[in-house]
């Protein structure tokens, strides 16, 4: 790191101060219950947190015809984009003199599941020693505080990059990413990129793809005095499920493996997440529908697993006598999201863990992760290098999700050393 050893101790005593102000920042925004469709208060907020700390602001809607046509778009699930901004904070130093730097966080949350079987309410943060708990705490608005922080901590030393960095609060990372897609589409480029999502302060490497899809079965009815004559929708919808198992489970075959996901136990993941369908108890049900995840390789195109899917899907209508008569629809809406691999050798990869170094005695680890992030609009569509790293968190997307604070101020403390050698200083 090209930084006096006595800044770097100044830098991170700084930070670490903000800890009590970050923590009731976080508390703020958890508060704000930030589902898909009910963004608008928690990005108030951060307008307001983006304002207070003299960032240019730019607030936009999402506009479909400016990113449908795009690489990386993805159907929405919720296409009314009324009222729903992305919140951009920009900071322009004096004198450019250093490389740019964008900080990107997800401002959407999932929702929260049974609401009794949390401790407390899901969207009222409550503090355990070390640990912040909330719907979204740790996924992530904890890197959002963070991110802020690390600006506050050089600002507080009389300091400021001295490069251009935007910092963006956007929406749908949870179902699409076209906010992120809608910043891209903006023109919003950097030298690099960071998100500090919730990955245990690893150095992302790898993500795999995510696709949604909506299977519609329709059976045929009939009273349960002869289910026979009938063809029962929602056990067609399970064997159909049954069968895009196996594609799931070709998929993770030693042979089939990307190199990134070599040594691990099961990194392809196909999820049913919700099903619905029947009408009567003593009819057999016509018509019954699944939403499943499915999870593929970098360098997979989103065309080449469409046609996977669908032959299985077609070989399964074909074969299975649960299926017999089925008649089947496929829709796609929500994640048709690459995977991406990280090149090793791009120099914000080394910036990071020179200032992970600096100020965590954990090692630091690289992570191929088994999920999506925005960092693929960066590195496919944006000509911009980018990773995540983010804190420690835990049941992001379950019951009594958290968030570790200790690692969430030394997320920030890099953070703030990270800027400090990749964009250079300036007097404020």
């Amino acid at each position: 790191m090209n930084l006096d050893p006595s800044l770097v101790t100044d830098i991170k005593a700084a930070v670490a101060s903000f800890e009590d102000a970050g923590v009731d920042f976080l508390s703020e925004l958890v508060a704000e219950g930030s589902i898909l469709g009910n963004e608008a208060g928690a990005q108030e907020r951060m307008a307001y947190a983006y304002g207070e700390r003299g960032l240019a602001l730019d607030r936009f809607e999402i506009e479909l015809a400016a990113i449908e046509h795009l690489p990386g778009f993805s159907p929405p699930v919720q296409p009314d984009y009324a009222g729903r901004e992305n919140v951009v904070g920009l900071h322009v130093p004096k004198a450019a003199s250093g490389r740019s730097l964008i900080l990107n966080g997800h401002i959407d949350v999932v929702p929260t599941g049974p609401c009794a079987l949390w401790t407390t309410p899901p969207f009222e943060a409550r503090r355990d020693g070390d640990r912040l708990y909330g719907r979204g705490a740790g996924d992530m608005k904890a890197g959002i505080v963070a991110a802020c922080l690390a600006f506050d901590g050089l600002k507080a030393l009389g300091l400021q990059p001295a490069a251009p960095v935007t910092f963006q609060s956007v929406i749908e990372e949870e179902c699409t990413g076209n906010g992120a897609l809608a910043c891209l589409a903006r023109g919003y480029r950097a030298d690099a990129a960071i998100i500090p999502e919730p990955f245990d302060q690893s150095l992302l490497i790898a993500q795999l793809g995510v696709m949604w899809l909506t299977v519609e079965l329709v059976g045929k009815p009939a009273h349960v005095l002869d289910t026979s004559a009938g063809t029962n929708a929602i056990e067609a919808a399970y064997a159909l499920f049954d069968a895009l198992r196996g594609v799931e489970a070709a998929w993770n075959a030693p042979d089939f493996r990307h190199a990134c996901y070599r040594d691990h136990k099961h990194p392809v993941n196909f999820n049913l997440g919700r099903i619905a369908g029947g009408e009567w108890p003593s009819s057999v049900p016509c018509a019954a529908s699944i939403d499943v995840r499915v999870g593929f390789y970098p360098g997979m195109s989103i065309a080449a697993v469409k046609q996977a899917l669908e032959a299985a899907i077609a070989a399964a209508v074909a074969e299975r006598p649960a299926l017999k008569g089925a008649q089947v629809k496929v829709r796609y809406r929500g994640f048709q999201a690459e995977g991406c691999a990280i090149d090793p050798a791009e120099p914000l990869l080394a910036g990071l863990g020179r200032a992970h170094r600096a100020v965590s005695e954990k090692p630091l680890t690289e992570l191929a992760s088994t999920a999506t992030t925005d960092v693929r609009f960066f590195v496919l569509y944006g000509d911009t290098p980018a990773t995540c790293y983010g804190p420690k968190a835990g049941a992001i997307h379950g019951i009594d999700e958290w968030v570790d604070i200790p690692s969430m101020m030394e997320v920030a403390q890099v953070l703030a050393l990270f800027m400090a050698d990749w964009c250079g200083l300036e007097r404020r």
